[in-house]
């Protein structure tokens, strides 16, 4: 197989090159494994190890808000909520908690919509760096017809977006056709051109950790720029547990070829302590090159909301209600 031309253009907050590919390499695929029990006890131990309080805390939950990709992916999503939410990710943080803390400013990473409003986000973030993420290719299932998920990226590409959330197909996984995904995944990384390509796993549906591992693996090679873990849309989203797999299998890939790859947990975080635990755990495997947009997100909206508390907590002794933190 070919290798995949590095695109040109970049992100505003892009500093490294993005992830080109490589050819399938099944013997290191095969290679992959996972020790279930070892990466269990690994992630239940984090919480025990790694606290950080006071200014500490509040300096860590500000950068957790700077990538966030704030997300509204509901049936009955409007013009109007998405405008609402991209005022948000304009000012996800009170201005007068954020000049207390020495913090103006700040923004999200990104916003994340369904198709059909990529071209109002895109309006409503004008004059902004902050880019519009969009699902594709048959969000959340992935299975409609392959041309018509080629088709959907296109599409979400010309209306403005700067990343494309794909989901791949899980019966190649489960099925162990490393062929065919890793031939789904270049042609959809091709499909986005310019825009970064964020591959869904759908962690909760591939069976084992090993499946994982190698998923994770095999799309990198095709040239994902990110891997995420969930539509959020399972009944099982992101885990600590299958966060360690993906966040090592980068780093595999990294010492393998020198490239850097993205990480998205996506579902199910929606409490800043949650927050604290997945960027601890990307600092000591990572380190902080990752702590930043260009390589990490969380796929998430009410964990903003709760980081907002906990900032306000942490200035006046106070919780606020939580109604007074709507996303949109």
């Amino acid at each position: 197989m070919t290798t995949l031309a590095p695109a040109k253009t970049q992100l505003p907050q892009v500093t490294h090159a993005r992830n080109p590919g490589m050819a399938l390499d099944l013997d290191w695929v095969a290679s992959v494994q996972a020790n279930t029990s070892a990466i269990e006890r690994r992630a239940a131990s984090l919480g025990g190890r790694r606290s950080v309080k006071k200014d500490y805390q509040a300096a860590w939950l500000c950068k957790a808000v700077s990538l966030i990709d704030l997300t509204t992916l509901s049936g009955d999503d409007t013009w109007g909520r998405v405008e609402r939410l991209c005022a948000k990710a304009r000012q996800p943080v009170s201005p007068w908690v954020l000049e207390k803390l020495g913090m103006t400013g700040l923004t999200v990473g990104a916003v994340c919509v369904y198709h059909d409003m990529v071209e109002t986000a895109v309006r409503a973030l004008e004059g902004t760096s902050i880019p519009v993420a969009a699902v594709s290719t048959g969000f959340p299932a992935g299975l409609s017809p392959f041309h018509l998920r080629i088709a959907e990226i296109g599409e979400s590409v010309r209306a403005g977006a700067k990343e494309i959330d794909i989901v791949i197909s899980r019966r190649h996984v489960l099925t162990q056709n490393w062929q065919a995904l890793y031939d789904e995944m270049r042609e959809m990384r091709e499909a986005c051109g310019d825009a970064h390509v964020k591959a869904i796993l759908a962690t909760g549906e591939l069976g084992t950790l090993r499946n994982v591992a190698r998923a994770s693996l095999v799309c990198m090679m095709a040239g994902a720029d990110f891997i995420k873990t969930s539509t959020g849309k399972e009944p099982v989203n992101a885990t600590l547990p299958v966060s360690l797999v993906m966040i090592r299998a980068i780093r595999d890939y990294q010492d393998r070829t020198g490239i850097k790859v993205g990480y998205k947990p996506a579902g199910g975080i929606a409490k800043a302590k949650d927050a604290l635990l997945y960027l601890s755990l990307l600092k000591d495997e990572l380190g902080h090159p990752w702590l930043q947009p260009d390589l990490f997100r969380f796929g998430a909206s009410s964990l903003l909301g709760d980081i907002e508390r906990q900032l306000e907590h942490h200035l006046t002794g106070h919780y606020s209600a939580a109604n007074r933190h709507a996303m949109g």
